[in-house]
């Protein structure tokens, strides 16, 4: 196990994905293989108690790889991407400074972008702009706001959904207080808080066999007692209306503990919404430029040497 030597800037090798591709596992491999650590970036693996229904690593892997930011917080604590970036770039400059490579590994792509790239607040917006655009979406639809958009920031609109009016309207409601668009705005952003070097590296595989990987890791977690799990962590008296209580599968099995569906219902909402989970996933990292897509399975030994190279210090 060879530690390599790491230059000034923190580099980050960062690994993304749906979930179920088997990220987890390649970055363990990976972090053992060079002698670095693991820093989580799973929103809902930051919470005890919750460790069947997240697919956490197993303690046994975790004492192969040490990983960072799991099991900090009870279900009922505040978490958001702006604490997730304090706590996340204080483990990073930890690690940085005893030279140890980074393996930052996750599917929330809004905690990595946090992490590498800062908060994007925004240009102040003039009093009365945001309920105007809501009053004209009722009046005249949301299509027509989407148009505008189209038009006036044709950037931003391509990734925007033409159903989504809270983005639309956050978009139109900067354009009209700056006559710049947000992309302007973003983009400038995106080049002031740059303080690592990242290599992102985005596992897929076929869409189908994806899906049958997520709906064979559903049934091994109901094997492995997902609904005690969760009737555990109901008597410890947590209000199920919490975030982490109603993330994938825990909201199902209380759905069926509460008596709003079956038991097959229950287990066939986990597996469709978590399929549903992976797509928004995907559609959000491939969006990403910067992601190295690469076959989980076929592409390891590439992978492994692209890490290697990238640690010391290739581009």
């Amino acid at each position: 196990m060879a530690k390599v030597m790491l230059r000034d800037q923190p580099r980050l090798v960062i690994l993304v994905g749906p979930t179920g591709v088997g990220k987890s596992g390649l970055a363990i491999e990976l972090a053992e293989s060079f002698g670095g650590e693991i820093l989580n970036a799973d929103s809902i693996q930051v919470y005890l108690y919750l460790d069947i229904g997240t697919a956490k690593p197993t303690p046994e892997e975790r004492r192969r790889v040490k990983h960072h930011l799991i099991d900090i917080l009870t279900p009922d604590q505040p978490f958001n991407a702006a604490i997730y970036r304090t706590l996340g770039r204080t483990v990073i400059d930890s690690l940085h400074r005893k030279r140890s490579p980074i393996f930052v590994v996750g599917g929330t792509g809004l905690y990595i972008k946090t992490l590498t790239q800062g908060l994007f607040t925004g240009p102040e917006i003039k009093p009365g702009v945001r309920e105007k655009l809501k009053q004209e979406a009722e009046w005249k639809g949301r299509p027509c706001l989407y148009d505008r958009l189209v038009e006036a920031d044709p950037e931003s609109a391509a990734h925007i959904h033409p159903n989504d009016l809270f983005r639309t309207i956050r978009a139109l409601e900067v354009f009209e207080s700056t006559g710049l668009p947000i992309s302007f705005f973003r983009n400038q952003h995106r080049f002031g808080d740059r303080p690592y070097l990242t290599f992102k590296i985005g596992l897929e595989m076929d869409r189908e066999k994806l899906y049958r990987r997520i709906d064979e890791r559903v049934e091994q977690m109901i094997e492995r007692g997902l609904l005690r799990e969760v009737e555990t962590v109901m008597k410890m008296g947590y209000d199920l209306e919490l975030k982490p209580m109603q993330s994938l599968g825990y909201k199902q099995m209380i759905q069926y503990l509460s008596g709003e569906c079956g038991w097959a219902e229950a287990v066939s909402r986990i597996k469709r919404e978590t399929r549903r989970y992976a797509k928004r996933q995907w559609t959000w990292f491939k969006a990403d430029g910067e992601v190295h897509w690469r076959d989980e399975s076929s592409d390891r030994k590439k992978i492994s040497e692209e890490v290697r190279s990238f640690l010391k210090g290739g581009g």
